[in-house]
Order: C-alpha cells, then sequence, then structure tokens
C-alpha cells in the first residue's frame, strides 16, 4: 500500500458524512429532477420555508458535541483493479487537537501506515518501509483535492455534518424520507433523510465544476444510540470520476468521551523522506 492509497481512504472518508451544518438563510426553492436541473418554485409559500427551517433545526439537534471519539472500522473497498485487501483503521480523536490513525492489513494483521493530523500539520509512518514523512495540513488537500480544514476532517471522522450550503434549491416531504438539495462553492449536494429521527439516510454529490465529472453515492444505516448521540455504524460510498471506488465501512467498536492517547513516537531508525 503506497502513500497515495493512504490519503485516498482519507478522502473517501472525507466524503463518507456528508450532512449540514446550522442554515443561516434560506435563499429560494428549487424543484429538479436532478440535482443540475433548476426550476423555480412560488416564494411565498411560507408554510413549505417554515418545513425546510424545521427540517434543519431537527438535523442540527444530532450534531455529535464530543471531547474525544475512539473507533474501529472495518475498511472494504473495491477499485477498477477488483476487490483489494480489507483494512482496519484504528481512529482516535481529541477534539480540536488531534486526529490519530492506524490502518492495519487486515489479513496479515499488520500495521502498515500511523497517522497523526494535527490543526496545521501530519506526520506519516510507513511501517512497512521504515520511513517518516512530514508534511502540512495543505498537503493533504492537495493529494485529496478536496477543499477542507481540520474541523471538517474531524467532523467527518465522527459523524458530523459537512459541505453544505445554505442555497436550498430542492425540499420534499413524503412519509418516510425527507429530501432536499442545495449548491454550494464546490458541490451540488443531495439530501435524504429519514421523517421519523431526521437521520442521514443517502448523499449524493456532484462537482460544481463540470469538467471534473466527479460524483459520490453515499448511504447511511445500522444507527445507533449511545452516549446520548444517534451515530450511523455503516456505510457505503461509491466515488466516480475517471475510475470508480466502491467502499463500505462497518464501525465494529466506537465510544466517546473516554481518556485516550494519541503519543506518536517515531523510531530513531525511520528515515525522512
Amino acid at each position: 500500500m503506497k502513500l497515495v492509497s493512504t490519503t485516498f481512504f482519507l478522502s473517501v472518508l472525507l466524503l463518507s458524512i456528508v450532512s449540514c451544518k446550522t442554515v443561516k438563510q434560506i435563499n429560494k426553492a428549487i424543484a429538479p429532477k436532478d440535482t443540475t436541473a433548476v426550476i423555480i418554485i412560488d416564494q411565498t409559500k411560507i408554510d413549505s420555508l417554515l418545513m425546510i427551517k424545521k427540517t434543519i433545526d431537527n438535523l442540527n439537534k444530532n450534531y455529535i458535541d464530543f471531547k474525544s471519539f475512539n473507533a474501529k472500522i472495518k475498511v472494504e473497498y473495491q477499485d477498477k483493479k477488483g476487490k483489494q485487501p480489507d483494512v482496519t483503521a484504528i481512529v482516535r480523536i481529541i477534539k480540536d487537537s488531534a486526529i490519530w490513525i492506524s490502518l492495519t492489513a487486515s489479513i496479515l494483521n499488520i500495521e502498515i501506515y500511523r497517522i497523526l493530523i494535527t490543526r496545521d500539520s501530519m506526520v506519516l509512518l510507513n511501517k512497512q518501509d521504515k520511513e517518516v514523512q512530514y508534511r502540512s495540513f495543505d498537503y493533504l488537500q492537495e493529494v485529496t483535492e478536496i477543499p477542507f480544514d481540520y474541523t471538517t476532517l474531524q467532523d467527518l471522522l465522527i459523524g458530523n455534518p459537512v459541505f453544505v450550503d445554505s442555497n436550498i434549491v430542492y425540499y420534499k416531504k413524503t412519509d418516510d424520507q425527507i429530501l432536499f438539495s442545495m449548491v454550494g462553492k464546490y458541490f451540488k449536494h443531495l439530501l435524504t433523510l429519514s421523517s421519523d429521527h431526521f437521520y442521514l439516510t443517502h448523499s449524493k454529490l456532484d462537482d460544481v465544476d463540470i469538467s471534473r465529472s466527479r460524483t459520490a453515492y453515499l448511504t447511511y444505516s445500522d444507527y445507533e444510540i449511545k452516549s446520548g448521540f444517534h451515530f450511523s455504524t455503516y456505510r457505503e460510498i461509491t466515488v466516480s470520476e475517471k475510475n470508480k471506488l466502491d467502499v463500505r465501512l462497518n464501525y465494529k467498536q466506537y465510544e466517546f468521551n473516554k481518556e485516550l492517547s494519541v503519543s506518536f513516537n517515531i523510531p530513531k531508525n525511520y528515515t525522512k523522506k
């Protein structure tokens, strides 16, 4: 497994949880057949605007405000070459301070990478080749080609909403689900929520830049309530651009607000790269 695989794994995680920050403004209501169509609806329908605000408010109530997070994730993925070896990811987060990740080849049970990410930097240990790399956080953005900061990555891994704009352009409610979409600076985004608990069940992201032709389909299921938080323990992601990647994330173990260590010792015999 090379560095590109590790950073791509992080970029997949970055797309794997998409929901909503607090909406400051609802500009208009538009009903598209898909995420690219635009049909304007009468904005004088106050009831519709109130329903949208209620949906956003209830979705924001599911925001996970934590101090620490620890999880063991089984990662299955398939690319153009077919099914790839499973990876086990151990993720530890100290809120607003550090993200610690260990990647292990599941079959051999051998740790292959260890990563420490802070607000402005990252350190990566290649345990196979006994190498260490020091990079700025900007480097992670460059490799993944996704605009995000530390807080966005933290929210992504914890299960909090990211990459949502206040420009709501479509809203529809049925007996069992709620659909709404928005157009932001980077993405056109269609979300599907359960109508009972306002859980995110499906998400579709399209690049605003049509030359990229990048699309991500995401599904969320197997919600559990732990420590008072609603948490999706199983997620499926399909990312398509020039090639297609299918990923499954199964959170086998997880806990909030426990004492954690994110110590990161670098062996003296490791080569700086």
